[in-house]
């Protein structure tokens, strides 16, 4: 029977109180799997990545994690579920351009205590399975849109993380780099993660397990 890692319960949210994106929503996520979060945009798909990765509270209802609520967690215990859990791929790969590629994808990785030589080994090897590698100590404004969106996804990966949650991943990418980047996704879900991914993309959707329109 799938192991639910991930559990939305009730879930409603709105940037306005009167206007909610999200009212009494449920859904269940298993390890194994990748699900797709679909629909127009404004439907609220990348607020309730934002919300399953404890990066914004609902106004009413939980997030689970093994079963635990962690709406009403202290926000530094949700900051370390959130560097210790998850992988997040933003839409514009999200990396710090004063800092180099390398130290972007290790980022997570200090903050969570582990020393660079050994975070640096691993972020290394990742880059090179994805291709980047030859770009560690460039900055992002001298990588190409496609590179940056698999240095984020080294950078997602590089804690093994058990819940992936990706925001539009393929959306400005070439057939090439968007292959590498869902069977990524696919490896990840294979070893036991839990993969959730907002996409309009129609290839990327074809490969998921589970589609959620919303």
């Amino acid at each position: 029977m799938p192991h639910e890692l991930l559990e939305a319960r009730g879930i409603t949210f709105g940037y306005n109180r009167n206007t909610p994106i999200l009212t009494d929503w449920d859904a269940t996520f298993s390890a194994g799997e990748v699900v797709a979060l679909t629909g127009p945009s404004g439907r609220g798909k990348s607020t309730l990545l934002y919300l399953l990765g404890l990066m914004l509270k609902p106004g009413a209802g939980d997030v689970l994690l093994d079963g635990v609520e962690s709406t009403r967690l202290p926000d530094a215990q949700r900051a370390r579920l959130r560097a210790t859990l998850f992988g997040f791929v933003f839409q514009d790969a999200a990396l710090d351009a004063t800092r180099t590629v390398l130290d972007n994808v290790i980022e997570t990785a200090l903050y969570r205590g582990e020393p660079r030589d050994t975070a640096q080994r691993r972020a290394l090897e990742l880059m090179s399975q994805f291709g980047v590698n030859l770009r560690a100590h460039h900055t992002p404004g001298q990588v190409s849109g496609g590179q940056a969106q698999r240095i984020a996804l080294c950078r997602a990966l590089l804690n093994n993380p058990r819940i992936l949650l990706a925001d539009e991943p393929t959306g400005n990418l070439d057939p090439d780099s968007a292959t590498i980047v869902v069977d990524a996704m696919r490896a990840q879900a294979a070893n036991g993660g839990t993969v959730v991914v907002a996409t309009h993309d129609p290839a990327l959707v074809a490969r998921c397990d589970r589609v959620i329109q919303l």
